[in-house]
Order: structure tokens, then C-alpha cells, then sequence
């Protein structure tokens, strides 16, 4: 049970932090490109309609994988290393700021869109980029410290 907890925890990490840098990376520099400049809201419209269940997803498997494994085979918080710890505060910062991008930021852009109204959507999908990155940052702090934390002192 120990492996199935942590495969999912780390495929769960891969398809959320992955997901961000690909998005942000990759696909941000590469939409600028697009012309008509309206077509870009559109475009970024399909993209996280389909990005955000996963992540959501993602997230819920995370945090249920997470504490079994912490209250399960680790014996409790007290039994964990620091890293563990690290992680899981860090970790639910991003929970927070993805709650505030999925429940603010992507209704209003989502909204803004849908309703061909391009001069709200700027402003929306700004704030989703602002806190897709400061995610991002996060959750490779997370991976690395997940990957390391176990050989630390």
C-alpha cells in the first residue's frame, strides 16, 4: 500500500508541477505569437478548461495521499523528517493560491471570454500567469526538497 500511496503522490506532483511549466515555459512564449491578438484569450480559455480538472484532481490525490502516507506507514507527524514537514506547509500554500486562481482569477477570465469581453480578460489571465508562476516556484521547491529530503542530516 506504501507504494501505490507514494506512485500516486508523485505522478499526482508530476501531472500539477509539470503542468504549470509546460504551461508557463513552453506554451505562455509560445501563444504571443498568435495572431489576431483576440484569439490568444480564446486559446488560453480551451487550454486551462481542460488543465484545471486534472490539476484539481491532482491536488485532492496530493493531500489524501500525503496525510496517508504521514498517518499511515510514517506513524504520525511526529515520525516524519523535516522535509516532510516543508513540504506540507509549502504545499498547502499552493492549495491556497490555486483556490484563489481557480475560484477568482479563472471565473473572471473564463467569464470575461465567454462573453467576448477581451478587455477583462487581460486583466484576469495576468492575475492567473502571476500566480501560476509564484506556484511554479513553489512546486519545484517542493519536488526537490520531496526528492532530497530523505538524505538530509
Amino acid at each position: 500500500m506504501t507504494a501505490l500511496l507514494v506512485a500516486l503522490h508523485i505522478l499526482a506532483a508530476v501531472i500539477w508541477v509539470g503542468g504549470m511549466f509546460f504551461a508557463y515555459v513552453v506554451l505562455r512564449p509560445s501563444v504571443g505569437g498568435i495572431e489576431p491578438a483576440a484569439e490568444r484569450p480564446r486559446l488560453w480559455r480551451r487550454v486551462f478548461a481542460r488543465f484545471f480538472p486534472w490539476v484539481s484532481a491532482a491536488v485532492l490525490v496530493l493531500i489524501g495521499s500525503g496525510y496517508a502516507l504521514v498517518f499511515g506507514p510514517f506513524g504520525g507527524m511526529a515520525g516524519v523528517g523535516l522535509h516532510v514537514h516543508l513540504m506540507q506547509g509549502l504545499g498547502w500554500i499552493m492549495f491556497l493560491l490555486y483556490g484563489h486562481l481557480y475560484f477568482a482569477s479563472w471565473g473572471r477570465f473564463r467569464k470575461a471570454v465567454d462573453a467576448d469581453d477581451l478587455q477583462a480578460a487581460g486583466p484576469a489571465l495576468a492575475g492567473i500567469r502571476r500566480i501560476v508562476a509564484a506556484n511554479l516556484v513553489l512546486g519545484l521547491i517542493v519536488v526537490a526538497i520531496g526528492a532530497s529530503g530523505r538524505y538530509w542530516p
